[in-house]
């Protein structure tokens, strides 16, 4: 199986491109984001593969980095989001964006993806491992090497919010759910709000 091809870029294709290792043109699949990079690539440069095997073709799912890569492992994993649909999703949002979206549960703003569709943005938010891949989501480095981190966590406000959200979460709410109801508690209670006002403020929100 292929994982990694360095080379040129070497035109568009519908869907993707074609990158010139030593002479020989490999047809790549991949998001728009990853294809802008590549196409403002100087010289050669190293795409992340991942190989699918099918009855009637060998696709190879190109990536600029390896936390693209992930996520795609991710959505491919949901019912009825195969290699193309999970392909227009990291096209419409970069990959912290949909970690964010998928563990704030943002059902409109995964919607509007254009070719996505309202349906299939709901079975992804709704697949307990798509919830899993946001939540703690491994980000390696460019070079594959794994630095490991919790995804949203890090995208969790420190200070009272983030001991709001361990209390929610201690009580027995998802972390998702605990750290959306503590953003939307956040502004409307302001900013003076000390942690008892969050949570309480949490808790009705939740509890509705």
């Amino acid at each position: 199986m292929i994982g990694m091809l360095t080379g040129r870029f070497a035109g568009e294709e519908e869907g993707g491109c074609i990158l010139d290792v030593n002479g020989v043109g490999y047809l790549l699949a991949c998001s728009a984001r990853t294809l802008d990079r590549l196409r403002a690539a100087e010289g050669a440069i190293r795409v992340l593969v991942e190989t699918q095997v099918r009855q009637d073709a060998i696709v190879l799912n190109g990536f600029a980095d390896a936390a693209e890569r992930e996520a795609f492992r991710a959505l491919v994993e949901v019912k009825t989001v195969g290699p193309q649909k999970a392909l227009v999703v990291l096209s419409g949002l970069s990959v912290d964006d949909l970690a964010q979206a998928i563990a704030f549960k943002d059902r409109k703003r995964l919607a509007t993806i254009k070719g996505l569709g309202a349906a299939t943005a709901n079975r992804i938010i709704d697949e307990p491992a798509m919830q899993k891949w946001a939540v703690g989501r491994p980000t390696p480095e460019a070079d594959g090497a794994g630095a490991t981190v919790a995804g949203i966590a890090a995208l969790a406000p420190p200070g009272a919010e983030a001991d709001a959200v361990s209390a929610l979460v201690n009580l027995g709410w998802k972390r998702p759910e605990a750290q959306a109801a503590v953003k939307r508690a956040r502004g409307r209670v302001g900013e003076e709000a000390g942690l008892e006002g969050l949570i309480r403020d949490s808790l009705k929100e939740l509890a509705r």
